[in-house]
């Protein structure tokens, strides 16, 4: 241990923790710009400075290690203007464009500039003009609020391993952009959007599409239905000033029916679905032997696209099974029209996601028409729905609780756990069981596949045979699996692992880069804690169990994996090349 002192105050540190962390032992705010909890320290932007006694220079609390005796002194009149006249640095290169910002109220730079009172410009605004990158149709690239922190590009690199952003240029024209400075949909980018939640400014954001929706809710034409992912209910009410983990599913089914949605259904219900036909999949291939092992999960629209692109040799591998949101969509305008005698030209689909990249998937094969028109019509995240939710003048906190439509909208607690980590391995190994079994697993709750730990690993007894899983979330974990069951198909010998669950973002679907913005380990503790509380909560527990799900099938699907599931519930995966030309 270490013992130092701060501000006069006394704190005792492991040795190697930084002057900022052990700062925040004692209740000391030392401000950051590029520091964020889940990447290194990088000391890019300067704004962390502090004064060691005895020493001779300022020295940056981010990435300097606090040492035994030091006396550490944070803020004082140098200290205070040094950090205004960076601030005032960084803003000279930024436009003044707050009002019409994606981020305003909820930027770092802004607060900064606020808490250091700026009131005017006291150095010559130079602010390049470059026009956005919109090419994804899921992120937006401002690079004219890009302030070079580095955050988006050690995440894109190093957290997610897709290599998509980097630095081009030097000095004042330093930019983050696409290496070659080809557009953002040229480049490997999986749209995953960590790097809108990273970045601490509006330079990263994910494309609104609320202006489409407010125009389809106004639309007599129209027939508008809405589903919400299962991490929604458990982040949304950070927007609101809850605390992460909140459930607010009752009040989000009331508030979606008050902005107008004619049916609010529920994606826990075709997650339920999801894994009808994934554990049905996993033992056709594990029991029957129709089908290569490791079966890979499909859920995750970025994990989809950077197999497709990386790791194209597993495509035999992948689950065909859709994504929650696509199965819901699909029913919308075929089983729900048909059930309503609705017009399924008519029905506008909206899906409530914490992702950007489900932006991307609305369109990404052939089979995502299934229904034979677009089955989702718009994808919004959760930041997006909170902007509509604040625009409507719902008291939003202040709701009774409402209810789903029944039809699609029952769920059990297999299908919310989706949103975490490891949640679409548990509910697939629940199901998978019972039906290798006939009997329900004496402990549902697989503490093997939990926690945030980058891979997880376990084994299940499953009628005397031994199934052995993997969970990876973070993109860059997934080359540790996925090598290991390279080295045995290379020696010829049985797969390490018979069925694989990947998520893209840190945490799973808690982490996705449209949640509200401050992510980091604590938060994402939380939310999941949020998630396994309503699987407590609910009375049913395993997806084969839903009523709905069951009458779906008895009604309309006939039986997992049998032709119509097939034709309207799976989908297919082509190699592609990392950059397009």
């Amino acid at each position: 241990m270490i013992t130092a002192r701060i501000n006069q105050i006394e704190v005792q540190v492991p040795e190697g923790t930084s002057i900022l962390d052990a700062a925040r032992r004692v209740q000391v705010k030392i401000p950051t710009l590029c520091k964020h909890k889940d990447l290194l320290a990088t000391a890019a932007c300067g704004i962390c400075i502090v004064r060691n006694k005895g020493g001779n220079r300022l020295i940056r609390a981010c990435c300097t290690p606090l040492e035994q005796g030091m006396e550490i002194t944070t803020h004082d009149r140098e200290i205070v203007d040094v950090r205004r006249s960076t601030l005032e640095l960084i803003l000279s290169n930024h436009p003044q464009a707050c009002l019409t910002c994606g981020r305003n109220g909820e930027c770092e730079l802004q607060s900064l500039a606020a808490d250091f009172n700026i009131p005017m410009e006291s150095i010559k605004r130079y602010v390049k003009d470059v026009p956005p990158d919109t090419s994804t149709g899921s992120i937006i690239i401002d690079f004219t609020k890009c302030i070079k922190c580095g955050r988006c590009v050690q995440v894109c690199q190093d957290v997610q391993n897709v290599w998509a952003l980097s630095f081009l240029d030097r000095g004042i024209n330093t930019r983050m952009a696409p290496a070659g400075d080809i557009t953002l949909a040229e480049s490997p980018c999986v749209k995953c959007g960590q790097c809108s939640a990273h970045c601490p400014t509006g330079a990263i954001v994910e494309n609104d599409e609320t202006p489409a929706v407010w125009e389809a809710l106004h639309d007599k034409d129209k027939v508008c239905v809405v589903q919400i992912a299962p991490s929604v209910r458990v982040t949304v009410g950070e927007a609101f000033g809850l605390p992460p983990g909140t459930n607010l599913t009752g009040k989000l089914y009331a508030a979606l029916r008050r902005l107008g949605f004619q049916a609010v259904f529920d994606t826990n219900f075709s997650a339920d679905l999801t894994i009808v036909e994934e554990a049905s999949e996993f033992l056709e291939r594990f029991v029957h032997k129709r089908g290569p092992l490791p079966l890979i999960t499909s859920c995750c629209p970025s994990w989809t696209d950077f197999m497709e692109k990386r790791h194209y040799d597993f495509i035999d591998n992948f689950s065909t099974a859709k994504s929650p949101q696509q199965m819901l969509g699909v029913l919308a305008k075929t089983y729900y029209a048909e059930r309503l005698k609705l017009d399924p030209a008519k029905i506008f689909m909206v899906s409530i996601m914490p992702c950007t990249a489900k932006k991307y998937e609305l369109s990404r094969t052939e089979e995502m028409f299934a229904s034979g028109f677009k089955d989702v019509d718009v994808a919004l995240t959760t930041r997006e729905l909170a902007r509509m939710l604040k625009q409507s003048g719902i008291d939003f906190l202040n709701l009774a609780e409402g209810e789903p439509d029944s039809i699609l909208g029952s769920y059990t607690g297999a299908g919310t756990i989706f949103g975490a980590t490891g949640g679409v391995m548990e509910a697939a190994l629940r199901t998978a069981y019972f039906y290798a079994t006939g009997k329900k697993l004496d402990q549902i709750e697989v503490e093997a596949v939990r926690g945030l730990a980058g891979v997880k690993e376990g084994k299940l007894n499953v009628g005397g045979a031994e199934v052995r899983v993997a969970v990876a979330h973070g993109l860059a974990n997934v080359e540790t699996v996925l090598d290991r069951v390279r080295e045995a198909r290379k020696q010829g010998k049985e797969s390490p692992y018979h069925f694989i669950e990947v998520m893209a973002c840190p945490g799973g679907c808690i982490g996705g880069g449209g949640q509200p913005y401050g992510v980091d380990n604590e938060r994402r503790k939380l939310r999941i804690a949020g998630m396994y509380q309503d699987d407590r909560d609910r009375k049913i527990r395993h997806s084969h169990e839903n009523p709905e799900v069951i009458r779906l099938y008895d009604d309309f699907l006939g039986k997992p994996l049998g032709p119509r599931a097939h034709e309207l519930l799976h989908t297919r995966y082509t190699a592609r090349p990392l950059y397009k030309r």
